[in-house]
């Protein structure tokens, strides 16, 4: 599984950013046909996905599928007969899950409907209401400022009514029964780095995958709903996950262009963390370092005590720590294609990781002979010199003990620079993989659980 980490993949970027505009305009909630028009553009993009409907009313732990929201319009009429705060010309300005309305009112009386942010006068807040039925309009501070005492209508036209909530999951298969799991969500709005960057960097990481010719994990990959919705998944598969997935990430705010951060599983010494930190180390050495009391995504529930699943969080901003964060500030000019490419190129940096942290041992006492094997230099030079160097600080540490992540560290240099060393030293029958014999499963088909 060779692949070069360290060349620009400018089109990557390029094509993360354009998938994202394409997504950009859809007006998604936690259940509803902008989730499944989503869904839909990804399921072009990755032929595989499967689309998963739970109805409403479906219980699952303590949790019940709300009702399902649509909306086709919305906007406010100002004394003048000038319409503002047009759902068409940005869906940010209602408030999720509104219930249907079309009233007159003063402004005092439409105030109480209204959001706003004084300390960002040009934002439009993102606001929802998922589990309490009412009704608003979000628009920013400085509209709100200009508007005159009168008449006003509110018009929403949406529905709230019994439906279900949309998932979706793709399953790539490997060579081994365990999985890497990765999850990402689909449910914000019109929002870049909190919403479009997860999906869209999921998806072309899963582009990746499937390109491999190789892979020793099943990757289980799901597009769900916030909160609601990998509560939801849990419930359905919460044995299968427990069982199987070794590793795995939950994939957010990976665009913009700032900087990196790390949000540890709450056990904070999965594979996920070790990978992740040994990752953002040699990549981005200033990387930001949160704490699991940091936490704010789903990780919440894949980490929650009883489901305890190795997940952790590679981002670029963390969501909460930027300016723009859950307005209408949080645009596509904030995730270019730099930042898509970087959060990407990071989290795949973590899965190449992953998959060949294997431990090795020695087949032979003692230093074996390099020369007579071709794998001595016959030309003594500083780089042939580091060559040997490394070669022989993988095979003292080859022990059957140490895997090759942790020889990396011990060492100082990045897993990625060390794997041809590794194949070569496999193929020269002096390494050999501890778990050669029992990893391979070809036979195994992996379950499509639900």
């Amino acid at each position: 599984m060779s692949d070069s980490l360290t060349r620009p993949h400018e089109s990557v970027g390029d094509a993360i950013h354009g998938l994202a505009r394409e997504l950009w305009p859809i007006a998604r909630s936690i259940t509803g046909d902008g989730v499944r028009r989503t869904l839909e553009i990804l399921g072009r993009e990755l032929p595989g996905l499967r689309t998963v409907e739970v109805a409403t009313g479906t219980q699952c732990f303590d949790w019940t599928v709300p009702d399902e929201w649509n909306i086709r319009d919305a906007y406010l009429v100002a004394p003048d007969g000038r319409r503002f705060a047009e759902f068409r010309n940005n869906n940010l300005h209602v408030v999720g899950y509104s219930t249907p309305v079309d009233e007159t009112l003063s402004l005092d009386e439409l105030t109480a409907h209204l959001h706003s942010l004084p300390e960002q006068p040009d934002a439009i807040p993102y606001i929802t209401s998922y589990y309490s039925r009412r009704w608003g309009f979000c628009l920013s501070q400085r509209q709100r400022n200009a508007l005159e005492p009168g008449e006003y209508r509110a018009v929403i036209d949406s529905t709230l009514a019994p439906g279900s909530l949309t998932y979706a999951e793709l399953v790539i298969p490997g060579e081994t029964r365990d999985e890497v799991f990765l999850s990402t969500y689909i449910c914000h709005p019109s929002l870049a780095n909190n919403e479009l960057s997860g999906p869209t960097v999921t998806t072309y990481l899963a582009k990746w995958l499937l390109g491999l010719e190789r892979r020793r994990y099943t990757y289980r990959i799901a597009f769900v709903p916030e909160t609601i919705g990998s509560i939801v998944y849990l419930s359905r598969n919460l044995e299968h996950l427990k069982r199987h997935v070794v590793a795995g990430f939950n994939v957010t705010c990976v665009g913009d262009d700032r900087t990196y951060s790390y949000l540890p599983s709450r056990a904070g010494d999965t594979p996920s963390d070790r990978v992740a930190i040994h990752v953002l180390s040699h990549i981005a050495p200033d990387f930001a370092r949160y704490s699991f009391l940091d936490r704010g995504s789903d990780e919440r529930q894949y980490c929650s005590p009883g489901v305890d699943l190795p997940i952790a969080s590679v981002m670029r901003t963390k969501y909460g720590e930027y300016p723009e964060y859950h307005t209408s500030l949080d645009d596509l000019s904030i995730t270019p294609p730099a930042g898509l490419f970087g959060g990407y190129n990071a989290l795949r940096h973590c899965l190449l990781a992953l998959e060949h942290n294997r431990t090795y041992r020695t087949a032979m006492p003692c230093e074996p002979q390099l020369g007579k094997r071709g794998l001595y230099p016959t030309l003594s030079t500083r780089a042939t010199k580091d060559i040997v160097r490394t070669m022989m600080d993988i095979l003292a540490y080859s022990d059957g003990e140490h895997d090759l992540l942790s020889i990396c560290e011990l060492t100082g240099v990045p897993i990625w620079t060390v794997l041809e060393t590794v194949e070569k030293l496999v193929q020269a029958e002096v390494l050999v993989p501890m778990d050669e014999e029992t990893s391979r499963a070809p036979s195994h088909q992996p379950a499509t659980v639900q």
